[in-house]
């Protein structure tokens, strides 16, 4: 008894030191301004807050524009509130473009999916899209349920770079979701990196990414690599696969 009374003594006293050592007030330390902007959140979860870009609420297609043919009238299908890849006409992507932001979007697996691998219910969101080689960096959308394939090519996974912490996948026919926060990389005048791209993100309400840092660009074949380039659209990728066609809704962002 008479030990553990010393004890806490001691810490008592080396607290008091301590703070004898700390000159000042606590006001010292608060700061006040700038004053963080007001945004209202959504009543309704996973809508879009007050800050929000509304990119696709259903209604129309006006803020995307056909991939290869920025003056193509060609773009997805739009039925029921609901935008389903068309083969036909292939990637589209903002009319925007942008560099740090925090995005939502949902997508759907078709209910009778069918094929395997690669080829069951592929796309991607590449959240910088770029006009060369592999295209940018995508974030991948698969069906992976109960579909197996390589695990840096799975849903979740920064293609061919970053396999997902957990597989957070829902059954073909279910609505899913993204949740991203994305910082854009930096370069300098010679086209060498400043700061690589950073990325976090949440599938289906569950992290798959933690603050991971990107090593360049997603080719399909070949390393990643960085190429100089500035704000970027994003875009819905309209992949080769002979599986059912999968469909997007709710997708919002906000400029960070």
């Amino acid at each position: 008894m008479k030990r553990s009374i010393l004890i806490v003594a001691m810490l008592a006293a080396n607290v008091m030191i301590v703070q004898a050592q700390q000159p000042g007030k606590p006001e010292d330390t608060e700061v006040w301004t700038p004053v963080p902007a007001k945004v209202s959140p959504a009543k309704v979860p996973g809508a879009a807050p007050s800050d929000a870009i509304v990119l696709f609420d259903g209604k129309d297609l006006d803020q995307w524009e056909n991939s290869a043919d920025a003056a193509s009238a060609e773009k997805w299908k739009l039925s029921d509130g609901i935008m389903t890849v068309d083969k036909s006409v292939g990637d589209i992507q903002t009319k925007e473009k942008f560099m740090d932001f925090q995005l939502h979007i949902e997508y759907r697996i078709p209910e009778n999916i069918t094929g395997s691998g690669q080829g069951r219910g592929n796309s991607g969101i590449f959240l910088a899209a770029l006009p060369w080689g592999a295209g940018g960096y995508e974030l991948q959308v698969l069906d992976n349920y109960e579909n197996k394939t390589y695990v840096n090519g799975q849903a979740g996974s920064f293609y061919k770079q970053s396999p997902p912490m957990v597989n957070a996948c829902l059954k073909p026919g279910e609505w899913q979701t993204y949740d991203v926060a994305w910082t854009a990389p930096r370069f300098n005048e010679d086209g060498s990196v400043k700061s690589p791209a950073v990325a976090t993100v949440l599938h289906n309400g569950i992290l798959v990414q933690n603050a991971t840092i990107l090593k360049g660009d997603t080719p399909y074949i070949g390393q990643p690599a960085y190429r100089k380039h500035g704000a970027s659209p994003i875009k819905l990728q309209s992949h080769g696969d002979k599986s059912e066609p999968i469909s997007y809704r709710n997708i919002w962002l906000r400029k960070l």
